[in-house]
């Protein structure tokens, strides 16, 4: 089992900035992948950005270059640097981590309970 504990979030005025982390725990064989995905009131929970174990990175088209995700594989650690933030970004966001109880095991999912970030206009 994977446990994940976000923190990081809060409100903030637009143009404003936070930064989530997100930190592994138990007992696993390797994190694949970790990720951030929010869901707004009354949306879908949709993918924000995520990283592999080799560091490639994917963001969704409304947050690049505005976000930016970083990880830290010895300590089982992701983070999200949000800049430049806008009402729209107002979310409750999940960390979710890819990983495998052994070596022969499947990827499965992960998922933190959630942190609030709310932008003011």
């Amino acid at each position: 089992q994977v446990q994940l504990v976000e923190s990081g979030g809060g409100l903030v005025q637009a143009g404003g900035s936070l930064r989530l982390s997100c930190a592994a725990s138990g007992n696993f064989f390797s994190i694949e992948v970790m990720g951030w995905y929010r869901q707004a009131p009354g949306k879908a929970r949709e993918h924000v950005a995520s990283i592999s174990r080799t560091g490639s990175t994917d963001y969704t088209d409304s947050v690049k270059g505005r976000f930016t995700i970083s990880g830290d594989n010895a300590k089982n650690l992701v983070y999200l640097q949000m800049n430049s933030l806008k009402p729209e970004d107002t979310a409750v966001y999940f960390c979710e981590a890819n990983a495998r109880r052994s070596p022969d095991d499947r990827v499965r999912d992960y998922w933190g309970p959630g942190t609030q970030v709310t932008v003011s206009s």
